[in-house]
């Protein structure tokens, strides 16, 4: 089962893949770039909600984030 760290951590590396900066990211999902910082390193407690944007805007398929070494 994926932890928030393990999901943060994965948004972080599809972000940087994508080759878009935090603030990037932040804007393109009304949310706000310290609380995407939060979420990238598992401090940050994330609804389903943003995580379902997060995913919009990486082009990426939330069942992404159930596999291993993703």
């Amino acid at each position: 089962m994926a932890t928030h760290k393990t999901i943060g951590s994965k948004i972080r590396k599809i972000r940087l893949k994508e080759g878009l900066s935090q603030e990037q990211l932040a804007f393109e999902t009304d949310i706000d770039r310290s609380y995407i910082s939060e979420i990238e390193t598992g401090k940050a407690n994330f609804s389903i909600g943003f995580f379902l944007v997060i995913c919009k805007v990486l082009k990426t398929d939330p069942k992404e984030f159930s596999k291993d070494g993703s």
